[in-house]
């Protein structure tokens, strides 16, 4: 018969070992979206009259905070926080202030975010004293019009602007564009060579099938192995062990000097070494960005104000976590592979 005791050493000793999936996939990577609000409307990403979350369902600062505390706690060694845009969220500082803890006790080796740097320009110095030492900008043009017409509401000025105020609180920066065909195809180059010059890596994405967008998914689709062909026409890529944590796969520009990544999830499936799961702003867990399973955390997580709960529910969906993801540009039906927005699940 198990004491009390007993019950409390399992739990501990529960809460404190690695994840790790049924296929041996060590968990060491959460990306959070703190909100699914933006001032932007990227076609690729959300259609331009979003019907946004009530801000009853969304977890709080707080409740952010004690959820990435419990993964961490868990093993997870990298944080990054994705919205939306993160930094539109309210008190948003708060958050990582306070998240920066784990940092400092060396639990977490890294704390970090994924913006369209609209809001760098007001926060970018703060980001800098919590720790923060990289961020990744989504940028796909340095063309103003051609920038106001992909983001809708975007201004490019902001963006270079917030760019120069990151580099210069001592963030290191990474550019990621999405390659869409027709529209950025022919200034790959050119926008690759400006964020070398500037000391800054890119990484390049293929867009993918989520969301009802108001656009054909066929007609943005660019494979990025067309990409490198291209640029190996002009250029020297030579291949890269440099990792990041996440599934960008990287070539070393030889004329550059700089580092140029690849994230395709359609042309070649980056699946078989995730250590990633997400988790949305309203505590929705998702195991596979591909995939529509998924588990809820906000009951548990408001349930108790231990842990034990949510710990319990992280395990049961971290055993569920798929192999991969059935990404897919369907010619047919020209529907999306997953209906979620990406600005829902988190970017």
């Amino acid at each position: 018969m198990s004491t009390g005791t007993d019950t409390a050493a399992a739990l501990d000793a529960r809460a404190t070992r690695s994840l790790v999936d049924p296929f041996g996939r060590t968990i060491t990577y959460l990306r959070v979206s703190v909100t699914d609000r933006c001032d932007f409307r990227c076609f690729y990403c959300m259609s331009e009259h979003m019907s946004f979350l009530p801000k009853k369902d969304l977890l709080t600062l707080e409740e952010l905070d004690r959820l990435c505390s419990a993964f961490v706690a868990r093993g997870v060694r990298k944080l990054r926080l994705t919205g939306g845009e993160p930094l539109v969220r309210r008190d948003i500082m708060v958050l990582f202030r306070s998240l920066s803890r784990h940092l400092a006790s060396g639990t977490l080796d890294e704390l970090t975010l994924t913006t369209n740097g609209s809001q760098l320009t007001r926060f970018a110095g703060e980001l800098a004293d919590c720790g923060v030492k990289r961020v990744n900008v989504s940028l796909d043009t340095l063309d103003p019009q051609k920038f106001h017409a992909i983001t809708r509401w975007g201004d490019l000025s902001k963006v270079l602007a917030g760019i120069d105020a990151a580099q210069a609180a001592g963030l290191h920066v990474k550019i990621n564009a999405v390659a869409l065909k027709g529209e950025n195809e022919d200034e790959i180059a050119s926008l690759m060579e400006w964020a070398h010059g500037r000391g800054m890596d890119l990484s390049l994405i293929e867009v993918m099938p989520l969301g009802e967008v108001g656009a054909e998914r066929v007609d943005q689709y660019l494979p990025l192995s067309l990409v490198r062909s291209r640029l190996a026409a002009r250029y020297t890529l030579e291949d890269s062990d440099y990792r990041t944590g996440g599934p960008a796969r990287y070539v070393r520009v030889k004329e550059t000097g700089g580092r140029l990544g690849f994230i395709t999830p359609l042309t070649h499936n980056f699946c078989e070494g995730c250590n990633r799961v997400r988790v949305t702003c309203t505590g929705t867990l998702y195991m596979c960005l591909g995939q529509e399973d998924a588990a809820d955390l906000r009951t548990p997580l408001r349930a108790s104000e231990a842990d034990e709960l949510l710990q319990a529910a992280i395990d049961e969906a971290i055993a569920r976590k798929p192999k991969g993801h059935d990404f897919v540009i369907d010619r047919r039906t020209k529907q999306p592979a997953v209906g979620r927005h990406m600005s829902l699940t988190g970017g």
